[in-house]
């Protein structure tokens, strides 16, 4: 998970109310604590579905093997784009 789209969400969601974001690493939780995982375009949910797995693996060691061999360089520059323009549209919600 790009620690940006988390920072990015969390800012939209304190943007909504005056309570902090809620401590989670998960993009999906803090999609629907905001209210804008309704909204969201198919390609970010999908986006999102595709982060959260990738962030788990990433902090076990006993998963990095495995992780490391499904990041093929297309896919990486795949998720890099993706995450780029889901950057860019939450920003445009502010």
């Amino acid at each position: 998970m790009s620690s940006d789209d988390r920072k990015n969400l969390d800012a939209y969601l304190n943007t909504l109310s005056n309570e902090p974001a809620p401590f989670t690493h998960s993009l999906y939780n803090l999609a629907k604590k905001s209210t804008i995982y309704e909204s969201l375009p198919d390609e970010f949910k999908d986006l999102i579905d595709t982060l959260e797995p990738l962030n788990i693996e990433a902090r076990y060691p006993s998963h990095k093997e495995r992780l490391m061999k499904s990041l093929t360089k297309e896919r990486c520059l795949s998720i890099l784009e993706n995450t780029k323009r889901f950057q860019s549209w939450i920003t445009e919600k502010f």
